[in-house]
């Protein structure tokens, strides 16, 4: 029986597959012919040469979709979970570029010659910006709330409101992170209301930390109460125990539209003198993914004994941004640091980009003033002024139609808009040429 199949390398050598990444065409071709193969030995129908090519470039597709891509955040919220939050400037990532590119003093003294610790320089910038005594980097926050109640309370009672037993997105819970890391949980007050004296009466032989967790996601209002963590902190110098705030989120500078007074900024967080604070670099701290623990230089050292630290440790790209990221803030370079510089943006400048758009772009289409969340588990439910393009038309369908062009906008009252909160300086003219695309491809 003759099998009239095409062989893998013509296929994968054709002239429209010339753009194709050719490994990843070599593989779909092997696996699609040896299928069509084996359905060909059982007598069944199967694809001739040009179904094989509609097959990969079928399969291709799926592949490509995966693949990392660059956006335009056109959604409004400027630390997007789904879209990486933070964006790194691109003069702070061509400052760190040097020592991405090139060997480095990674965990070399160079005055001694001997082994050094990646840490150190990180930890003098840190003390700069926040006046603390150390800090610690590691992979996220996640990892931060790991390392420190593994360190400091394995075994152990952990003193936690139960109104702030939070989980955050990827069902990350607070609970289960703190079982996993071998540290008890001790609940105390309502999921409403917890006072002082909750904590006072739960400290027992076996307590070694009070602990207070941002709520991220949600928050609580009407009838509530909470302790704050200069009451938690002074609560366990008292009492000879750690008091550490797992902050999630933190920022340098007040923040505009009065946001600063839901959540103070970082140095006021640090004033309340709680032992041990710890927050993610790539969200409102507008730097790279990773997490930040601040605090007492005794408890820092501690930190880094524990053996867990080499799994969570972070890598020298990682610190060479972040680093970059920490002398723009001291050398008040503030407009290098891209998340705040989008949230800082005034209603103006947001109504100039927007009306520079419409003016481009030949169809229908109405700017607005609209309200967005900065995101991230960042000061939740706080709305706070935006402007948008608002286009008429079938929503669904223009929904689907810029985020084919890799632009992810939003449907609010019945029309598809883009939100100029969150959409950069450089992508407008690239977002007019795709617009453009966009309605001269409408019937």
């Amino acid at each position: 029986m003759k099998i009239d199949l095409p062989k893998v390398d013509k296929i994968a050598n054709l002239a429209e597959f010339k753009d194709y990444f050719y490994p990843l065409v070599l593989n779909l071709a092997k696996q699609i012919i040896e299928k069509e193969r084996k359905k060909a030995l059982l007598n069944l129908e199967y694809k001739d040469e040009q179904g094989i090519i509609e097959a990969i470039k079928s399969e291709y597709e799926i592949y490509k979709n995966l693949e990392l891509k660059p956006l335009i955040n056109a959604t409004g919220v400027v630390i997007h979970t789904n879209l990486g939050r933070s964006v790194i400037n691109e003069e702070l990532l061509q400052r760190a570029q040097k020592t991405i590119t090139s060997y480095s003093n990674l965990e070399y003294d160079l005055k001694t010659g001997k082994r050094g610790l990646r840490y150190n320089y990180t930890a003098k910038l840190c003390s700069m910006l926040f006046d603390c005594e150390d800090a610690l980097i590691v992979n996220n926050n996640a990892s931060a709330v790991f390392l420190v109640l593994n360190t400091f309370a394995k075994n152990s009672e952990v003193i936690v409101s139960r109104g702030e037993l939070v989980e955050i997105g990827g069902s990350f819970r607070i609970p289960e992170v703190m079982a996993s890391s071998g540290a008890i949980l001790h609940e105390v007050g309502t999921t409403n209301k917890t006072n002082l004296n909750d904590y006072e009466k739960a400290i027992n032989e076996n307590t070694k930390m009070l602990m207070k967790v941002h709520q991220s996601n949600f928050n609580i209002q009407g009838f509530s109460q909470n302790v704050s963590a200069s009451e938690i902190s002074n609560l366990a110098k008292k009492c000879g125990l750690i008091s550490y705030y797992d902050l999630g989120s933190a920022y340098v500078n007040e923040l505009p539209y009065s946001l600063s007074t839901h959540e103070p900024p970082l140095k006021k967080v640090l004033q309340s003198a709680v032992n041990l604070v710890s927050f993610s670099g790539d969200k409102l701290f507008g730097s790279v993914q990773c997490g930040l623990i601040l605090g007492k230089k005794e408890l820092i050292d501690e930190l880094k004994k524990n053996q867990l630290l080499r799994m969570l440790r972070v890598d020298k790209i990682t610190l060479s941004i972040l680093n970059e990221t920490l002398k723009a803030y001291i050398n008040k370079e503030f407009n290098l640091i891209q998340t705040t510089h989008q949230i800082y943006k005034d209603i103006d400048e947001l109504t100039d980009m927007a009306n520079l758009v419409k003016a481009n772009v030949a169809t229908p289409s109405k700017v607005v003033k609209t309200k967005t969340f900065i995101g991230g588990g960042t000061l939740p439910c706080k709305e706070y002024p935006s402007i948008a393009l608002a286009f008429l038309g079938n929503p669904i369908e223009l929904e689907q139609k810029f985020r084919e062009k890799r632009v992810i906008g939003r449907i609010e009252n019945d029309k598809f808009m883009l939100d100029f909160r969150s959409i950069m300086d450089k992508d407008l003219q690239n977002l007019i040429k795709i617009c453009n695309e966009i309605f001269r491809e409408q019937p």
